[in-house]
């Protein structure tokens, strides 16, 4: 599944394409099931409807999601649901595990497992493909889709670009009784990290990730502070991990998956002691961490 370093790296890469672009015409897929599926918030039509002739104003990552508030004064006119106040409307995107969002030009054939397809004013279409389909689509203000839980109520802060302190999330994780893979894996907690970087993070910090997050030092909070900031920091700069189908938003492959240093390595030897990496699950996630490096 796409984390934060992956949805950052696909927002970056959007951002010039889309911001003041206006949506022209929309289609969704035919089969209903996979409407039914897709568009978790409102309905596929009153979907369709709502983003007809909008403006995206900005393109942004809230953990995992890619947010894009539309532009307020185009909605009076554009027949939106009545009762349903324009002002802070935004098309909201979550790429499960499979999904892909991007830009293409409108005479390339749609590649397998496009669902959605919005012509720009540019004359770019706008797609979103998604194998396995356990992406969503939504559009409304946030406290409707808070309302209709289509959008979670709680997320966490973001750990990087200075958004969270190392103060604030040594009384954060002081606050918690559970493991730490488990506490970094909740988006209430902190927004964005996955079952990849949670297991990098532990292992930058020397933590194993079944330690309980109330027992650990100052010393061990510090140092998953900062490993936290250093993987995620480094996956962005590295364009992502492309694990399972992942790609940026012009189709390419990141580059950190080369990078990691447990993730998906159970049985091969630790890269900094040599000694077979332990495989386990945790939080109903496989997990791989060293014996002898993380205590």
């Amino acid at each position: 599944m796409p984390e934060l370093p992956e949805v950052e790296t696909i927002v970056n890469d959007l951002r010039p394409q889309l911001v003041g672009r206006r949506f022209e015409s929309l289609h969704l897929t035919r089969d209903p099931a996979i409407r039914a599926r897709l568009v978790r918030y409102p309905s596929a039509n009153t979907f369709i409807r709502r983003l007809r002739g909008r403006t995206i104003m900005s393109i942004q990552r809230r953990g995992k999601y890619i947010v894009m508030p539309l532009d307020p004064a185009a909605a009076a006119n554009n027949g939106s649901v009545a009762g349903v106040a324009a002002s802070g409307e935004r098309v909201i995107v979550h790429l499960g595990m499979t999904g892909h969002l991007r830009v293409w030009e409108p005479e390339e054939a749609p590649v397998k497992h496009t669902h959605f397809r919005a012509l720009l004013d540019s004359g770019l279409e706008l797609r979103y493909d998604d194998p396995r389909q356990f992406g969503r689509l939504l559009v409304g203000s946030m406290d409707e889709l808070i309302a209709a839980r289509a959008f979670p109520a709680r997320l966490g802060p973001e750990p990087i670009h200075g958004d969270l302190t190392e103060a604030e999330f040594d009384r954060l994780i002081r606050a918690r009784r559970r493991p730490v893979k488990s506490a970094l894996l909740d988006q209430s907690f902190l927004a964005g990290v996955g079952n990849i970087y949670a297991d990098e993070a532990c292992f930058r910090a020397g933590i194993r990730p079944s330690r309980w997050t109330h027992r650990l030092t100052v010393r061990e909070r510090r140092a998953l502070y900062g490993a936290i900031q250093h993987v995620l920091e480094n996956s962005i700069a590295a364009r992502g991990s492309s694990i399972i189908n992942y790609v940026d938003g012009f189709g390419l492959p990141g580059g950190n998956q080369e990078k990691l240093l447990v993730y998906g390595r159970s049985g091969e030897p630790c890269l900094r002691c040599g000694t077979p990496l332990l495989g386990t699950r945790l939080a109903g996630r496989g997990t791989v961490y060293c014996r002898t490096c993380q205590r």
